[in-house]
C-alpha cells in the first residue's frame, strides 16, 4: 500500500506561523476563523500576498510548529503498514526548508514528492491520500482515490461518506491497517 502524506496542515501547522506574520500587519485573525480554504477573500487579503507570506514562513522552518507532539512515532508506525511518501504542493524554493523541518522532527517517509498545485496530487499513483485541503479531497474522490481528511477549521464543512475524517494522525493508522 502506498500512502501520500501531506505536510502543510497535516504535519506542519504552518498556518500558525503565517498568523504570527499576518497579525502584525493586519487585523487579528485566529486559526478558528479560517473556516474556508480561500479564507483570504473573507479577510480582504490578496491571494498572492498570502502565498508569498506562507512560503516565507518556511524560510524560518525551525519556528514552524508540528500539528501534534508525537509525529515522529506516528509516522514510524504508519510506515510499518505502508510505503509513506511526503506529497506536498509548494514552490520548489521551499522544498529544502520543508525537508529540513521533516528531518528535524524525525518524520519517517520513503520519498518526497512536490507538485505545483494541490489538486495535481490526484493524478499520482497512491492508494490513500492523507490531506487537509477540501479542494484536494474533492479531486481525490473524482479520481476514485481513498481520502483521509485531517480535520482543520477550513475543512470542517466537508461532509462526504466517502471521506474518512481524522483529528489525530494516529487515527490514520487504524484506518490503513484495516486494508
Amino acid at each position: 500500500m502506498k500512502v501520500a502524506l501531506d505536510v502543510d496542515g497535516v504535519l506542519a501547522d504552518v498556518i500558525k506561523s503565517w498568523l504570527n506574520v499576518s497579525n502584525k500587519k493586519r487585523p487579528k485573525i485566529t486559526k478558528e476563523q479560517i473556516t474556508d480554504w480561500n479564507f483570504w477573500n473573507k479577510f480582504q487579503i490578496n491571494q498572492f500576498d498570502f502565498y508569498v507570506e506562507l512560503n516565507s514562513c518556511w524560510k524560518d522552518w525551525i519556528s514552524v510548529p508540528p500539528t501534534e507532539n508525537n509525529l515522529s512515532t506516528v509516522t514510524k508506525n504508519l510506515s510499518n503498514f505502508a510505503q509513506v511518501d511526503i506529497v506536498t504542493a509548494r514552490e520548489r524554493s521551499t522544498d529544502s526548508f520543508v525537508k529540513n523541518w521533516l528531518n528535524h522532527h524525525n518524520i519517517t517517509y520513503d520519498n518526497y514528492v512536490s507538485v505545483i498545485d494541490g489538486p495535481m496530487k490526484a493524478d499520482l499513483d497512491y492508494d490513500v491520500f492523507i490531506d487537509d485541503s477540501p479542494l484536494n479531497a474533492k479531486k481525490f474522490l473524482e479520481h476514485k482515490k481513498n481520502v483521509i481528511l485531517y480535520s482543520q477549521p477550513w475543512n470542517l464543512h466537508i461532509n462526504d461518506n466517502n471521506i474518512t475524517r481524522i483529528s489525530k494522525l494516529s487515527e490514520a493508522i487504524e484506518q490503513i491497517s484495516k486494508n
